[in-house]
């Protein structure tokens, strides 16, 4: 949502001028209705919030947190992707075979277009995988792609493009060729990462994805308008191959920052949907919502977390992480600060994937968190900690959470811990730089595997810096296992070594928690927490 960013969330904004296509006829002075038939053909539009303000970034092969990847499925469609069942099904791919070793995957495109009129190709879904890889891109996501045969010896470099197990034998037929058998791969192929981009858009301007004249997609919308910090627009593809399922003909995303805001708009009728994946709502309105009956919620496969700078003193000692993670009260955080939005992780691994269902950290033990900070204060030959940060992106959970967790490590360990709040994007930016000491963080899967979350302490996304080679070793293994038991081992094992290690503090997982109008329906939001637009409906009376 990777990397879970602000893993998702809906978006707000703009006034009932959106709805002006609803309802009665423009120009009509009788006040009667319209007739059912014209009722039913008119424009549905929807309006959404980002709570996390402007996306990083709308390019599929560069999204890496939910807002990102959010926007860029509205305008792209994959080989594979989840119907308003959330069943995972065919899209551009009309179908595949699997070889019996699990090792090639062959997919038989359809009859589809991208939104400049190019018809769409194996060979696009052939440039945009090995987009990805090109170290030169320098997609955070790149490590997706380690499947394919080659795809991680091309990223660093050790292989050419050629070599990569990604092949158009002709315009509608793509051979994938995996590095070892991962049934998980279909689900995987559904994910952003692996949608296609229209080589002739990207080659022709860098900053393709950054406005709607360049912005070429293939996708159920096609991106209108693009007022920067302010709102995104986007209108139906009617050269979308499946633009039947279509409902909506416009879909707005704002992008208004704060929770009490995005909730006075639903209730004023100004936005169809508050809350969840990807807007807020306000953490004092929560009771009174969940009692009226009006706040709808749904446990994804996310965790909550804080990162250790591993490169930075003290956090380069495992005892002093390992203190600082066991004095936290995840369970006052979770009924207080969070209540319906959460429960306490005491795992990096959300439930649907737990490998030890009974976690690995004492929640809120403050007497063996002062023996460890002593321990690992010793070891590092000092009596005083240097001054201690906080960084988090501007909301009001984590602002909240962020004052809970300094006020416990107050009492804990008579210390001052400063906090540093920015924009989300800047935020997000530091943390890759390392230029943090304890960074708010989070992660949603993007497939239902252990694998999954264990990976983001490699590579690219692995902001804390630190590094293991039994840790490394054990995910290779696990990458070669064909036994799913004797794979789930290997798998604990290298949880068990990322927990005692401690470069991320996990501290809730992830319950969504939204509000919507009654006339909203068939919006997908998936056991990961990914939500689709493509499905949804907004029949306003």
């Amino acid at each position: 949502m990777k990397r879970l960013q602000k893993l998702s969330f809906c978006a707000l904004l703009l006034t009932s001028l959106a709805f002006a296509g609803c309802g009665a006829p423009q120009g009509s002075t009788t006040g009667e209705q319209a007739p059912a038939a014209e009722q039913a053909a008119a424009p549905q539009t929807m309006q959404v919030n980002l709570s996390t303000g402007e996306p990083n970034t709308i390019d599929p092969g560069l999204a890496e947190d939910i807002p990102s990847m959010s926007v860029a499925r509205a305008a792209f469609d994959g080989l594979l992707r989840l119907n308003e069942k959330g069943e995972l099904k065919e899209a551009i791919a009309e179908k595949y075979e699997v070889s019996p070793d699990g090792l090639t995957y062959t997919f038989h495109l359809r009859d589809a277009k991208w939104s400049n009129g190019d018809p769409v190709t194996a060979r696009d879904f052939e440039y945009a995988w090995k987009r990805v890889l090109n170290p030169e891109t320098a997609s955070a996501y790149a490590y997706q792609m380690y499947y394919l045969k080659n795809g991680e010896a091309y990223n660093a470099k050790k292989a050419k493009a050629e070599d990569v197990g990604v092949k158009a034998t002709d315009d509608k037929t793509l051979v994938v060729t995996l590095e070892n058998p991962a049934p998980f791969f279909p689900e995987l192929v559904a994910s952003v990462t692996y949608f296609p981009v229209n080589q002739k858009a990207v080659e022709a301007n860098k900053d393709w994805a950054s406005k709607p004249e360049t912005y070429v997609g293939n996708g159920p919308f096609v991106l209108k308008t693009w007022e920067h910090k302010s709102k995104i627009e986007f209108v139906k593809n009617d050269s979308y191959w499946d633009k039947n399922s279509v409902k909506l003909s416009k879909l707005t995303i704002n992008m208004i920052e704060d929770a009490n805001t995005e909730l006075s708009m639903f209730e004023n009728g100004d936005l169809d949907w508050a809350g969840s994946p990807l807007g807020d709502l306000p953490l004092d309105a929560l009771e009174s919502l969940k009692d009226s009956g009006k706040m709808q919620t749904q446990a994804t496969a996310g965790t909550y977390w804080y990162i250790f700078n591993t490169t930075q003193k003290p956090f380069d000692n495992k005892k002093i992480r390992q203190a600082f993670a066991t004095a936290v009260n995840r369970k006052e955080i979770t009924e207080s600060v969070v209540p319906f939005k959460s429960t306490v992780a005491l795992d990096i691994l959300p439930p649907t994937m737990a490998l030890n269902p009974d976690g690995y950290i004492k929640d809120g033990d403050v007497e063996t968190a002062k023996k460890l900070l002593a321990e690992g204060m010793k070891e590092e030959g000092i009596t005083k900690l240097p001054e201690l940060t906080i960084a988090y992106n501007t909301t009001e959970v984590n602002q909240r959470i962020a004052t809970v967790i300094q006020d416990q490590w107050r009492k804990a360990f008579g210390i001052e811990v400063k906090l540093v709040n920015k924009e989300n994007k800047v935020h997000r930016e530091q943390m890759k730089e390392g230029n943090f000491m304890i960074g708010r963080a989070s992660w949603i899967g993007d497939f239902n595997d252990p694998i999954n979350f264990l990976e983001v302490f490699k590579g690219g996304l692995n902001t804390s810096k630190w590094e293991n080679k039994e840790f490394l070793d054990l995910l290779a293994q696990s990458a070669k296992e064909g036994d799913a038991e004797k794979r789930k081992e290997i798998l604990k094992k290298a949880d068990a070594i990322v927990m005692d290690e401690m470069p991320a503090m996990p501290i809730y997982y992830f319950t969504y928690a939204w509000v919507k109008q009654d006339s909203v329906k068939d919006v997908v939001i998936d056991a990961l927490g990914f939500i689709d637009f493509k499905y949804a409906s907004n029949e306003k009376k």
